[in-house]
This record gives C-alpha cells, structure tokens and sequence, in this order.
C-alpha cells in the first residue's frame, strides 16, 4: 500500500510539473496560419498608421503588454474595462492616467475580426502588436509565439502589487522580475524599453530633486518642465531617452552611463551594483542589446498563458463576451 501511494504521489507531482510548464510550450509562431492566415497584414494595417501619427504609441503599446504579462500572465486582462463584478487593472497605480494605447488595440482587434471573426485573441494581439512597434520604430524584430486565451477576469491587487514602481531600487526591480521567472539579465535588457517614450512628471520628480547620483545639468533641465510641488504639473511629460526617444536603439544605456536616467528605477541600473557590467556591455554592443532584449521578450511571453479550453477569445478586447 505504501508503495502505490509512493507512486501515486509521484505521478500526481509530475502531472503538476507538466501542466505547469504545458502552457507555454502550447503557443507557436505558426498558430493562425490555417486559421487566420491575414492576420498578421491586418494586424499591421491599423498598427502602422496610428505609430506613424503618433511615435509614441509604439512604445505605449510595448508597455501595455509588459503590464498585462505582469498580473495574471499575457492574458489581456489589462484591456478590460471595470464593469459590475468585475474591478479591471486599469485604475490600478501603475496604469492609472497613464496607460495608453487602448484605443490602438480596439482597431487592431477589429481589423483582425474583420477577416477572421471569432478567431484571434486579444492577448495574441497585443503579444504581435509589441513586437510590430518595436520593429517600427527601429527595433529587432522575433517569432511572436501565439495561441494564448483572453482572460475572463482581472486582478487590481495584482497590477498593485506585481509591476515595478518608478521608486524601485534594484533589488527590488531583480525580485518583482524573478517573481515572473525572469533573470536579472532579462530586467535589465528588458528595460532597454525605455529607449522610447515618455514619463510623467509625477513619475520622476523625486529623481531629478532628491537623488544625488544624477547630472546637475541634467536634473535642472528636467526640472524646468517638472515643478518641485506636487500637484503641480504631474502630468507633464518628458522623453525616457534624452537623445532619440522615437527610435529603439541603445542610446538609453548611454544615457545610463552618463547619469542621465530619467527614472529612479533607470538610475539604478547603473549604480555601482550587479547590473553595471551589462549596462556597460549593452553600451559598446547595441546587437548585444538586441539579442538579450528579444530572448526577454519570448520569456515574458510565456507567462502563464491560457490555451486550449481556458479562457475565451473576446469579440471585444474591453469586456468578456
């Protein structure tokens, strides 16, 4: 008796071990070529027109995904609106007047819907979405795994509490992207993102008046679009890269080194800690850069999707069906 429940036990862990690591291995670049062949051409042609309106929606795009993998897996359950029973992500801290984009996905889903109804998920969506504005706007381009499931609920404790702060030091930058079975290696390439885009003032201000291991000169250019009360000028914006922040390339690291970070978080990455020898190297070696970005890119896509039965694909990427 003892002994088949010795092997009982064993097959039960193991069939854990399998469903834990199945999901992932689920998803493929080719999942919609039967299916929906014109996805990908209908993705691009509601992508591309509103990036090249708005560069800037590139990397608003690129951030929705990394907040959506970061509660619950790449699930979509950021896209969701609030509705009664259900309390979305979307007024959690780290989105609230500040993600963006949303509208950019609406029209992509429905150009997709358009030539294939029913068929792709919101979540594949903005998984290939992510990767055509990093492309866009200059970046390295990858095989977007797909055949995830949209969620059919959200987590605003989860937004809370799984995305890193602007304030985060590196420890805890290293922890919150270990959480999600990401190295420190991939935060730190995968913060390469910020080589486009804006931030909030409300989202720097302590950085370029309190921290000390910053450019003097820097800090005060900052400063003058960034009043020291707050309240005042919270949502005023500057560019995360100071040189080029239409463009993905490595200029960010550059400013790294050059104590330029606009961010505290950005700041910390090059510190006199473990992650200063990598910010070194991606600065001598933008295909270093590239390479490691596009390795943390395929992980964090692999966060707990759900496949197969799981979940739904959603007519309509703000509420379930």
């Amino acid at each position: 008796m003892a002994a088949r429940a010795i092997v009982a036990l064993s097959l039960i862990l193991a069939l854990v071990a399998i469903a834990s690591g199945g999901a992932s291995a689920q998803l493929s670049s080719g999942f919609y070529s039967r299916s929906c062949p014109g996805m990908l051409k209908a993705v691009r042609s509601a992508l591309h027109p509103a990036i090249a309106r708005e560069r800037r929606v590139g990397a608003s795009i690129v951030r929705l995904f990394f907040h959506d993998c970061f509660v619950q897996g790449c699930d979509a359950s950021l896209l969701l609106d609030d509705a009664p029973g259900l309390r979305g992500e979307k007024n959690a801290t780290p989105n609230k007047n500040s993600a963006r984009g949303f509208e950019v996905i609406d029209a992509v889903k429905a150009a997709v819907e358009g030539c294939c109804p029913g068929v792709v998920s919101c979540a594949d969506i903005l998984a290939i979405a992510a990767e055509e504005s990093v492309v866009f706007l200059g970046g390295p381009s990858w095989e977007v795994k797909m055949g995830r499931r949209d969620s059919t609920t959200a987590s605003f404790n989860g937004a809370e509490n799984n995305i890193p702060p602007p304030t985060s030091g590196l420890a805890n930058l290293t922890s919150l992207f270990a959480a999600q079975g990401l190295s420190q290696k991939d935060m730190v390439a995968l913060s390469g993102a910020h080589t486009i885009g804006l931030a909030r003032c409300t989202n720097f201000r302590d950085h370029i008046y309190n921290d000390t291991n910053i450019d003097a000169g820097f800090a005060r250019s900052r400063q003058s679009g960034c009043p020291r009360a707050t309240g005042s000028g919270d949502n005023n914006l500057a560019p995360l890269d100071l040189q080029t922040p239409t463009v993905f390339e490595n200029d960010y690291y550059k400013n790294l080194v050059q104590k330029r970070g606009l961010l505290h978080s950005d700041k910390e990455l090059f510190n006199g800690g473990a992650a200063d020898a990598l910010v070194r190297e991606y600065v001598g070696s933008q295909s270093a850069f590239f390479k490691d970005f596009v390795e943390g890119m395929i992980k964090m896509g692999d966060i707990t999707p759900l496949t197969r039965s799981n979940g739904q694909i959603r007519m309509n990427c703000r509420r379930i069906n």
